[in-house]
C-alpha cells in the first residue's frame, strides 16, 4: 500500500522503479528491474511474484502490456491487487484492482506509469505524473526521486511514511539477470525516508564522480581526474574516505604525486585508524612498496 513510479529514460534507454510507503522495507517487496528487460512495481495487497515473472515474460519476448496480461490471468486476487510495468522499448503497462483501498489508482504517459493506493486524497498519481513530465532534464535517478516528492507533497500515504527505494538499470542487456544495476539505494525504516534517500543519492553520485577520477587518471587524463575527484568532494564533503582514495589514487600519478601525499597525510593526522588500512593496502600489494605513503606510518 503505497505510491510509485516506474519509467525508461528516453535518452539513455535505461530503466528505473521508485517507491515510498508507510511499511517497513518496501523496496523489498515492491522494485523489480533487470536491465536491457523492464521495470516493475508491484503493490497494494502485494504479491512478489509479478516482479521477477514479468521479467522473465518481457526477457522472453512479451511487451509490457502482454507480461502484465499474463499476469492478471493467473492471479486469484487481482482485484487486491496494483501494478506498474515498463519494457526495454518504453511499453507500459498499469492495472488498479477495484478492491485496492482508496484512494487508490494510476496514470500512464510515454514510457512511465505512476500508481497509488491507501493515499490520503485522489490526486497523488496525477501530481506524479505532473511532476515527472516537468523533470525532463533530470537524469533518471533524480527524476524518479522528485516524482516521490511531488506525491508526498501532494498528502502521500495516509498513513505517513516509513520507507523508500529506488532502483535503476541499464538499457543494454547482459547474459546475467543479476548484471546492469546502475543504482539501488533503500530507506527501510526512517522518520523522513524521502530526505534520507535523497541524502543517499547525492552520496551515491559523489561516489560515481570518485570512480570517474579513477578511470581519467588511468588513461593519462590528469586535468579530467583532478575535476572528476573535486566534484566528488564537494558533493560529499564529510565523507573521509572518497578523500582518502582520492589522496592514494593520485599518489599512484608521478604528475599528482604530491597532491595525493598531502590529502593522505591529513586523513592520517585527523583519523588515526587509516594509518593500520594504508599499512595493509602496502603488505598485501595494493600499494607499491616504494610509495611515499610509507613515511607517513
Amino acid at each position: 500500500m503505497t505510491y510509485s513510479v516506474v519509467a525508461r529514460d528516453p535518452r539513455t534507454g535505461d530503466l528505473g522503479v521508485a517507491v515510498q510507503s508507510h511499511y517497513f522495507s518496501v523496496g523489498s517487496v515492491v522494485t523489480w528491474a533487470r536491465s536491457g528487460v523492464g521495470a516493475i512495481a508491484t503493490q497494494s495487497v502485494a504479491e512478489i511474484s509479478p516482479g521477477p515473472l514479468g521479467l522473465d515474460l518481457m526477457a522472453g519476448g512479451k511487451t509490457a502490456p502482454e507480461a502484465l496480461e499474463s499476469l492478471l490471468k493467473t492471479d486469484s486476487r487481482l482485484d487486491t491487487r496494483q501494478v506498474g510495468i515498463v519494457d526495454s522499448k518504453g511499453n507500459v503497462g498499469a492495472y488498479t484492482g477495484s478492491r485496492c483501498i482508496d484512494f487508490a489508482g494510476h496514470v500512464k504517459g510515454e514510457g512511465f506509469t505512476c500508481q497509488a493506493n491507501l493515499m490520503s486524497n485522489d490526486t497523488i498519481w496525477e501530481a506524479m505524473e505532473k511532476e515527472y513530465r516537468r523533470q525532463v532534464d533530470l537524469q533518471l535517478p533524480e527524476r524518479l526521486l522528485a516524482t516521490l516528492e511531488a506525491a508526498e507533497a501532494a498528502g502521500g500515504d495516509a498513513r505517513g511514511k516509513q520507507s523508500t527505494a529506488l532502483l535503476v538499470v541499464s538499457s543494454r542487456l547482459y547474459p546475467n539477470p543479476w548484471m546492469g544495476r546502475i543504482m539501488e539505494l533503500r530507506v527501510e525504516d526512517y522518520p523522513e525516508p524521502l530526505a534520507e534517500l535523497k541524502r543517499l543519492l547525492r552520496i551515491r553520485r559523489a561516489y560515481d564522480w570518485a570512480d570517474k577520477g579513477d578511470e581519467f587518471l588511468a588513461l593519462g587524463k590528469v586535468e579530467d581526474s583532478l575535476a572528476a575527484f573535486k566534484k566528488a568532494q564537494e558533493l560529499a564533503p564529510e565523507i573521509e574516505e572518497i578523500r582518502y582514495w582520492v589522496g592514494i589514487t593520485l599518489m599512484g600519478s608521478p604528475s599528482t604525486q604530491l597532491q595525493g601525499l598531502e590529502i593522505v597525510k591529513e586523513i592520517l593526522t585527523r583519523y588515526p585508524n587509516w594509518k593500520s588500512v594504508t599499512k595493509s593496502l602496502l603488505e598485501k600489494g595494493y600499494l607499491q612498496k616504494d610509495n611515499p605513503v610509507r613515511q607517513l606510518l
